[in-house]
C-alpha cells in the first residue's frame, strides 16, 4: 500500500514542477498568486490521497449514502460449528474456500462478528429473533421452545408477503423446538431420528441444498426468505473424498472445505451479474469449534472466541460496496440489518442495530455484547456461564471468573480478573445490568408437580429446587471439570470404535467422578443398552432424573428404556406429569403413546399421537408411531394409510417402511414385505426389529443366500438381551 501511495505523490509532484517550468509567470503580472493557490491545492491533494490510503490499510474508504431496496429477496445460510478463523476470507491459509471467499470479496465481510450461544438451537434463535436468550428463554438444545409470541424474520417478512422457506440439516432445529413459525415451508426430513445414541441426527447438506434450490425455482420472481443450514463441520469430523485425503491430518478443515464445495449450486447462479443485484445474502455460523484450545476438544462448555467468533458477511452488490469492517458485532444485529436493507421498520424493543451504516462505511459506536453457555449447567450440574464483551474487554462470569483485553490478547491467555479489579469491576456491574432483565433458566413444563410425582414414584429421593438453583463453587466451574468432557469424548470414541465394554468402563470412571451429572449417567445407560443389560440402563437412567428431573427429554429415554425392558406401566406413571403439561416435549407425547398402546389404553395412545402432531404436524416421526397403533388394532386399511402419509412427509423413515412391510406379509405380499423391510435397513441398519422380521422371512421363503448377509449382521450387532431367542434361531436355520 506504500508504494502505491509514494507512487502517486511522485507522479503528481513531476506534473506540477513540468508545467511552472514550461510557462514561468512574470514577476509583474497581476495574476502571479495561481501558481501559488496551485501548490495549496496541491498538498491538500496530498492529504487526501494520504487519507485514503490510511483508510484503505485499515480495512476502511469512505462512506456511501446508505442504500435500501425494498424488492430484494433474502438468502441467510448458516453453517454450523464454523469458527471465523476456519474460512480463507479470514486469513486461513490452509483450507481452500472459494465460495464463501467470493462472497466476502464482493460483499461486505465483518472481521469481528460475535454469537451469544455455543449451541445450536439457542444460537439460532438468537438469530432469527435479534433478541438475546435471556429474553426470548431458549437457553439450550433440549427440552427448550421458541415461545410464540415473539417474532422473527419469518414471521415479519412473512406479513410483507415474502415466501419463506427453511431447510434444515440437524435435529437440534427440528421444527419441534418453535423455529418453524413463519415458514410456509420448513423442511427439517431428518429420517429416522434416534435420540437414544450420542450423535445428533442429521442429513447431507448436499441434499439440503438440493432442496433448497427446488423450492426456490418453483417460487418464480416472488420475494423469497429462504433460510439453509448446513451441519457439515459438526463433530464427528468424516469429509468424502476428495476432501478426506486432501485434509487427512486435519479433518475438521477437510470438513469445512467440502461444505465450501456445496455452496456452488445455491451461490453461483445467485451471485451471477444478472442476479446478484436483486438478492441480500447473509451468511455466518451458529458458533466455532474449541479443537483443543483450552482444553476443549468441540464446544457447548466454554465462551471463549474459539466458538464465539463467527464468520459474517453480507453480500447486497445492489446496495452495498464491498468493504472490510472491523468493528465488533453480534448475531442479534442481523435481523435489523436485513430489516433496514428492505426499507422496513425493526421492532422497537429489539436490542440489536442496523449493520447498513457500517457497511456503507459511517462511523457507529461500540455496543457490548452477552453472551452465555448453559449447556453444562443444564446437563452436567456444573456452574451456569455468563459474559460480556465490553470496548475491547471481555468478562466470563464463573466462580473463577476471567477478564481479557481482546485487542492485546485475542488468544485470552492473559486473565485480568486479579490484576485490574476495578476494571473487572465496570465490565461485571455492566453484565448485572443486561442480565436484570434474565427469566431464569426454566424449562417449558418445569414445575414441583413434576418432581413430586416423581418423588412418589420413587424416581427422585426429594422434590429438591433444579440443579441450576444451587449455588455454585469453584469446584463447579467448567475449568476445573473439563477434563470430564475429554473423558465423556473418549467414551463415544471407544463406541465409535467398536469397543462398548472400554466405554461402559470409562463412562463408570466418569459417573464415579460426578455421580449427579445427567449426562454422564445417559451415557453409561445407552451403552449398557446397547450391550443388552437393560435392566441396568433402566437405572442409571433413574439416576438421570434424579439428578435432573427438569429435563423432559431425559425423563422421555428412562421411559422408553422402562418400555423396552417390558414395563410400559412404568413408563405410562414416569412420564405423565410431563406429558399432561402445558408445553409437553414431543418426544415424551411419543414415548408415553407407544407404552399406552403396548397395555392397550388405544384411545389414549392415538390421543397422544394426535396431541403431538397437532404441536408438529409435518412430524414423520409421529404420523408413523400412530400408524403402529393402529397396525397394532389390525386396523390395516388404517394402518397402510397412515404409514403412507407419513412417508410422503419423509421417505426416509425406517419405522414407516417396516411397518409397512408387516402389512404386506400378513396380508399375503411377502415380496413387497420384503422390498419395504430392506428399504427400512438401507436406511437404519440399526432397526433391529425390521432386521429380523427380514432374516425370518427369507429364511422361511428359502432363500438362504439373500437371507445369510442380513443373518450374519443381525448376530454381529444386535443387543444379545432381548433378541437372544431369534439370533438361537437364525444360527440353526443357517448352520452358524
Amino acid at each position: 500500500m506504500g508504494s502505491k501511495k509514494k507512487g502517486k505523490r511522485g507522479r503528481v509532484e513531476r506534473e506540477g514542477e513540468g508545467s511552472a517550468r514550461a510557462e514561468p509567470v512574470p514577476a509583474n503580472r497581476s495574476d502571479s498568486a495561481p501558481p501559488r493557490r496551485a501548490w495549496r491545492y496541491l498538498g491538500a491533494l496530498l492529504v487526501v490521497l494520504a487519507v485514503l490510503g490510511f483508510l484503505a490499510r485499515f480495512g476502511k474508504s469512505m462512506p456511501h449514502p446508505v442504500r435500501r431496496d425494498p424488492g430484494l429477496s433474502v438468502l441467510l445460510i448458516t453453517i454450523d460449528t464454523l469458527r471465523a478463523d476456519a474460512v480463507g476470507a479470514y486469513g486461513n491459509t490452509r483450507v481452500e474456500t472459494p465460495w464463501m471467499d467470493r462472497l466476502a470479496k464482493e460483499g461486505v465481510r465483518f472481521e469481528q462478528a460475535h454469537a451469544h450461544n455455543v449451541v445450536t438451537l439457542p444460537s439460532h434463535a438468537n438469530i432469527l429473533s435479534g433478541r438475546y436468550p435471556i429474553d426470548h428463554g431458549v437457553r439450550d438444545n433440549a427440552a427448550f421452545r421458541f415461545p410464540v409470541g415473539k417474532d422473527t424474520l419469518p414471521t415479519i417478512l412473512g406479513k410483507a408477503g415474502y415466501r419463506t422457506g427453511a431447510f434444515v440439516s440437524a435435529f437440534p432445529l427440528d421444527s419441534r423446538f418453535g423455529l418453524d413459525r413463519g415458514f410456509s415451508v420448513y423442511d427439517d426430513r431428518l429420517g429416522d431420528a434416534d435420540r437414544t445414541g450420542f450423535l445428533m441426527p442429521e442429513r447431507s447438506g448436499r441434499e439440503t441444498v438440493s432442496a433448497a434450490l427446488a423450492w426456490l425455482k418453483a417460487q418464480g420472481d416472488a420475494r423469497t426468505f429462504l433460510w439453509v443450514h448446513l451441519y457439515e463441520p459438526h463433530f464427528p469430523y468424516a469429509p468424502p473424498e476428495p476432501f478426506a485425503s486432501r485434509y487427512a491430518s486435519d479433518l475438521y478443515h477437510g470438513e469445512v472445505s467440502f461444505v465450501d464445495s456445496l455452496l456452488q449450486p445455491l451461490l453461483e447462479p445467485l451471485l451471477a451479474k444478472s442476479a446478484a443485484d436483486r438478492k441480500l445474502i447473509v451468511l455466518t455460523s451458529d458458533h466455532g469449534e474449541g479443537l483443543g484450545e483450552h482444553g476443549e476438544a468441540t464446544h457447548g462448555i466454554f465462551a471463549y472466541e474459539t466458538t464465539l467468533h463467527v464468520p459474517l458477511i453480507v453480500h447486497a452488490p445492489g446496495i452495498l460496496e464491498p468493504r472490510v469492517i472491523p468493528d465488533r458485532v453480534r448475531h442479534i444485529d442481523i435481523l435489523p440489518t436485513i430489516l433496514d436493507a428492505l426499507g422496513m421498520d425493526r421492532p422497537a424493543d429489539l436490542p440489536g442495530r442496523s449493520l447498513l451504516p457500517l457497511a456503507s462505511g459511517k462511523e457507529a459506536t461500540p455496543k457490548s455484547s452477552y453472551f452465555e453457555a448453559m449447556s453444562s449447567a443444564l446437563n452436567r450440574g456444573w456452574a451456569p456461564l455468563t459474559g460480556l464483551t465490553w470496548n475491547q474487554y471481555k468478562l466470563i462470569d464463573l466462580p473463577i471468573p476471567e477478564l481479557f483485553d481482546l485487542e492485546k490478547d485475542p488468544h485470552e491467555m492473559r486473565n485480568l480478573a486479579a490484576a485490574e479489579p476495578q476494571r473487572f469491576d465496570e465490565v461485571r456491574a455492566e453484565l448485572t445490568r443486561v442480565r436484570a432483565a434474565d427469566r431464569g433458566l426454566a424449562r417449558p413444563g418445569e414445575s414441583a408437580d413434576t418432581r413430586e410425582r416423581l418423588r412418589a414414584l420413587g424416581y427422585i429421593t426429594a422434590a429438591r429446587p433444579p440443579s441450576i438453583g444451587k449455588a455454585s463453587t469453584p469446584a463447579d466451574d467448567p475449568k476445573r471439570l473439563i477434563s470430564l468432557d475429554a473423558d465423556l469424548e473418549e467414551v463415544v470414541a471407544l463406541y465409535e470404535a467398536g469397543d462398548p465394554g472400554s466405554a461402559i468402563v470409562k463412562a463408570q470412571q466418569v459417573v464415579s467422578a460426578r455421580p449427579d451429572m445427567s449426562l454422564g449417567l445417559q451415557y453409561l445407560g445407552f451403552l449398557q443398552r446397547e450391550t443388552g443389560d437393560i435392566e441396568a440402563a433402566v437405572v442409571s437412567l433413574r439416576k438421570a432424573v434424579e439428578a435432573n428431573p427438569e429435563d423432559a427429554s431425559v425423563a422421555a429415554l428412562l421411559g422408553a428404556y422402562l418400555k423396552e425392558a417390558g414395563r410400559p406401566a412404568q413408563t405410562v406413571a414416569v412420564l405423565k406429569s410431563y406429558a399432561d403439561s402445558s408445553e409437553p416435549d414431543l418426544e415424551v407425547l411419543m414415548v408415553q403413546g407407544g407404552a399406552l398402546a403396548r397395555i392397550g389404553r388405544i384411545k389414549e395412545a392415538i390421543g397422544a399421537f394426535d396431541k403431538a402432531l397437532a404441536m408438529d404436524p409435518t412430524n414423520a416421526q409421529a404420523k408413523a408411531n400412530l400408524g403402529t397403533v393402529y397396525l397394532l388394532t389390525r386396523n390395516h386399511t388404517r394402518a397402510r394409510q397412515v404409514m403412507e402419509e407419513a412417508l410422503r412427509l419423509d421417505d426416509n423413515v425406517a419405522r414407516a417402511h417396516n411397518a409397512l412391510g408387516v402389512i404386506a406379509f400378513e396380508t399375503g405380499h411377502a415380496d413387497e414385505a420384503i422390498s419395504h423391510w430392506t428399504r427400512a435397513i438401507e436406511i437404519n441398519p440399526r432397526e433391529w426389529d425390521t432386521l429380523s422380521n427380514l432374516c425370518r422371512v427369507l429364511i422361511e421363503q428359502k432363500r438362504p443366500a439373500e437371507a445369510a448377509p442380513y443373518v450374519d449382521r443381525f448376530l454381529r450387532e444386535a443387543p444379545p438381551g432381548p433378541y437372544a431367542a431369534e439370533m438361537r434361531k437364525f444360527r440353526s436355520a443357517l448352520g452358524r
